[in-house]
Parts: structure tokens; sequence; C-alpha cells
């Protein structure tokens, strides 16, 4: 794991943008695409619009970018409360990426349940050989399967990029203290829930295809995280209380980055 503090939101945004420009174009380098999750949140947004902007949207092939979601709150597209609304708005609709590799999670004219096994099936036509190990492994009632250092390179691996943010509460995706059933899922790729709290269906992608990304960046910022991030970083194993501790990236990368008032009690 890599910490990075910034002192504040803006620093922290210019820093992990120029870090998405050199590893997307070092990717691209060694393969013909690159893929993405994006968040939602207030920290990503501003991130996102740095992307978008004239300083950064041409650093980047964007006809080779793939996007996807982490996760998404049961609500028509046009709600303000839609992560993938707030990704066009501040992100897909100023770049040239290409559209039939945006993928949503679908939430009009469908179930949570059905929402959810759409888009596993295309986590299944992306990353073929990953899935099936996962699968496999969960089978097995093994968090995961141990790569072998000549078969796991590209192969085995899901996402190139996972970009995710931490709640208040420690939760991550649509992982929430206290969900257990949805904290540990293992066998499916993809999956909904009920979340009284806020009175909506959520769908999330499950921690293990998650972990099975060759990098995950976390963005954390504000005084509100400072417990939850001392917590996740420095306290003891416990994610049905703190879910964020469960991504832990099993030969990928994982990265913090973080600004000063999120930072203060580590």
């Amino acid at each position: 794991m890599q910490l990075h503090i910034f002192p504040n939101i803006d620093q922290l945004s210019v820093s992990v943008a120029d870090w998405m420009v050199d590893l997307i174009n070092a990717t691209l380098q060694k393969q013909d695409r690159f893929t993405l999750v994006l968040s939602g949140g207030s920290t990503p947004k501003k991130l996102n619009a740095l992307l978008a902007s004239d300083n950064y949207k041409n650093k980047i092939d964007w006809s080779k970018v793939h996007i996807f979601f982490g996760d998404e709150r049961f609500v028509p597209l046009n709600d303000e409360r839609s992560n993938a609304k707030l990704a066009f708005d501040t992100l897909l609709n100023y770049v040239p990426v290409v559209r039939e590799n945006i993928h949503i999670m679908q939430t009009e004219n469908i179930t949570p349940e059905e929402s959810a096994k759409a888009y596993e099936e295309i986590l299944k036509k992306y990353f073929p050989e990953a899935i099936s190990y996962q699968l496999q492994a969960a089978s097995h009632k093994l968090e995961t399967i141990d790569w072998k250092p000549e078969t796991r390179k590209n192969k085995l691996q899901t996402f190139d990029l996972v970009i995710l943010g931490m709640g208040d509460d420690g939760h991550t995706l649509s992982l929430f203290p206290g969900k257990t059933e949805v904290i540990h899922e293992t066998e499916k790729l993809c999956t909904s829930l009920w979340l009284e709290s806020q009175d909506m269906y959520r769908v999330t992608l499950t921690h293990p295809i998650v972990n099975n990304a060759a990098n995950v960046a976390f963005l954390a910022t504000g005084s509100g995280k400072a417990k939850a991030l001392h917590q996740v970083l420095k306290g003891t194993f416990n994610p049905d209380v703190y879910p964020s501790q469960i991504i832990k990236p099993v030969h990928g990368e994982l990265h913090w980055f973080v600004d000063e008032a999120a930072a203060a009690d580590l």
C-alpha cells in the first residue's frame, strides 16, 4: 500500500490526474485497451473536471479507454444522485471516449437483481480468464486462487484501474457497515442491495473483482474522513465495521490519495 498525502483537494486532484495520465499511457504501450472504473462523490467530481479540461483531455487516448462503474444508486440516469450522470456531466461528455465503451449499470426498466446480473455478463465478456479463476476460487471457498507468475500477467487481472471513494463511515462501493452479506460476497461479481438509511436499492461490484485489478486508488478528503481513515489503515481488521478494509489487491497496487485533513489522525 502506498499513501500519498497532499495539503488540499486541489493539489491531490492534480497529482492523481498526472498519475493517471502516466499509468494509462504506459499501459497502452503494452496492450490495446485500458479499463477504468469510475467512482461517484465530491472528490472524484473535481478529478473528472480536471481530466476533461484542455490541459489534460488530449494527454489520453480516450478511444482506447473502456469505462465501468463501481456502484450505482438505483435511480434514473437523469437523477442528480446517479453516479453515471455525474460522470457524464463532469467527464464523459467532454472527452472523445467511444460510447460503446461506456458501461453504466442499468437502473431503468429493470429490477436491481436483473441489473446486477446484466453487469456481471458484461464483466465476464471483458475478463473471461480472470473471472473463471475467481469463480473457481469461490467454489473452493477461497478468497482467491494464487496466480502462477507465468500465467497471471494480463490474463488474470481484471480492471487496469479502479478509482474508489470512502465514506465518513468507512464504506466504499456499496459495501456499507453491517451489510455483511454484501461485504463478504464472493460468488457474484456484481450484486444488489436495499439500503435502509437511504431508502433505495443500490448495485455494486463485489470485492473480489476489485481485488484482482492491476491498480486500485482510493481518494479521501476532508476532516470527516479522519476517524474512518485511521481505523481502515491502522485499526484492527474488521471490514464488517469498516468495509474499505476488505479492498486489498491480490497482485495489484493499492494507492491512497488523501489530503491533510483526512490524514489528521494518522
